[in-house]
């Protein structure tokens, strides 16, 4: 039989693209893999990655459609077919890096530009939803291979949060039977996720911790007038103080005191939530700025004291925030009892994280396995996640 997914299950291995473009809408993850198995037994080497940044103008427009106040249809429709070409793009660049000439599979994350994890009245109802574009048919016409995208909608149908679903891949890949072991991901929103020592599927536990980068992204982007669009190597940070009373103020965040499951995003920690930080008082940015990185340090701290069963022995840190020293530094101090290491700690890539996560769950979608953990989002059962482009 010569259907695309019969040829999947036939190979020992297959060579699988993740793509991952996160809140902070700074570009394009793309992750060469090679995975062989499947559920439990699925074993996952890397082969090569490459980042495709967005132009200034583009990420502008995604954070704006993002505001939720920004754009129609039409804005949604071009947006979506202008991010399914970059997704393209980004792989072509990614084979050539590595000499590849053809790939089994992609999996696709896509650009969330609205998630709405909490019940709110529409048309005399009450509805949930997400919305990730970017058009995975332009990855399956280049490609000529079967693309999984959408992967959050199926768990919210399921009563789900529809995030986060990097803990599955962690649960494969990260658990311990003789240590706990906590992976924090810092994107634009933080998110952990928890695996006791010797944990089945359903004791893992994984929440959004508040605010990532995302914050501190927008303070600096103000600070500059928009010639930097983060902290680099947390500088700006560092050369400021902490204001206490701000800090203080911050931390009665009404998030922060949620009990999981929970998600958040741009809708919760956007140009709002930092407008209302900037008005809180009349204080140099600088010290704003250092404010914001201590409590995304802080929000961390308090999701592990609040939420964990115990402090766990090692946390692992991922994402564009681990390569923050200053952020490093506030977390360390913040948890003294626990090993804070990063990914590059371990042998590993944090810019690369997410994206093999995509990969695998794709894989996971063509074996028709379970993708998410209930637990974690709240959905009523396991579903295999994602939808498939031959």
């Amino acid at each position: 039989m010569n259907h695309p997914l019969v040829k999947l299950w036939e190979k020992p291995s297959r060579l699988v693209v993740g793509l991952m473009s996160g809140t902070s809408a700074d570009g394009v993850d793309a992750v060469l893999t090679r995975i062989t198995g499947a559920g439990l037994d699925t074993k996952v080497e890397q082969l090569g990655f490459t980042f495709m940044p967005f132009g200034r103008e583009a990420r502008q427009r995604i954070l704006q459609v993002a505001g939720g106040s920004f754009g129609g249809a039409r804005e949604v429709c071009l947006l979506g077919s202008y991010l399914g070409q970059c997704y393209a793009q980004a792989v072509r660049e990614l084979l050539r890096q590595t000499g590849t000439e053809r790939v089994d599979l992609i999996g696709t994350h896509g650009q969330t530009v609205w998630h709405c994890p909490e019940d709110t009245p529409y048309l005399g109802t009450t509805l949930r939803g997400t919305l990730q574009i970017g058009d995975p048919s332009f990855l399956a016409e280049e490609f000529g291979c079967p693309v999984v995208s959408d992967f959050r909608p199926r768990d919210m149908a399921a009563g789900g949060l529809g995030a986060p679903l990097v803990p599955y891949t962690e649960f494969l890949l990260y658990r311990r039977e003789d240590e706990d072991v906590a992976l924090q991901n810092i994107g634009g929103i933080g998110n952990v996720t928890l695996l006791p020592a010797g944990c089945r599927l359903e004791d893992v536990t994984a929440f959004d911790t508040g605010p990532g980068n995302m914050v501190m992204d927008a303070l600096v982007s103000r600070m500059t007038d928009g010639k930097q669009t983060y902290d680099d190597g947390g500088r700006l940070a560092a050369s400021g103080k902490v204001i206490p009373e701000l800090l203080g103020w911050l931390l009665e965040d009404p998030y922060l005191q949620k009990k999981p499951p929970k998600t958040t995003g741009r809708e919760y920690y956007g140009e709002g939530f930092v407008d209302g930080l900037i008005r809180h008082g009349d204080y140099p940015m600088v010290d704003v700025l250092a404010t914001a990185t201590a409590f995304t340090a802080q929000s961390i701290a308090l999701s592990l004291q609040r939420f964990a069963a115990r402090m766990p022995d090692r946390l692992v840190v991922g994402g564009g925030g681990s390569r923050n020293p200053t952020l490093l530094r506030f977390l360390r101090e913040a948890l003294p009892e626990c090993r804070v290491q990063t990914q590059e700690d371990l042998g590993l890539s944090s810019d690369a994280k997410e994206a093999v996560a995509f990969a695998i769950l794709a894989n996971e979608a063509v074996f028709g396995l379970c993708g998410n953990v209930p637990s974690v989002t709240g959905a009523k059962h396991p579903v295999v996640m994602g939808k498939i482009n031959l």
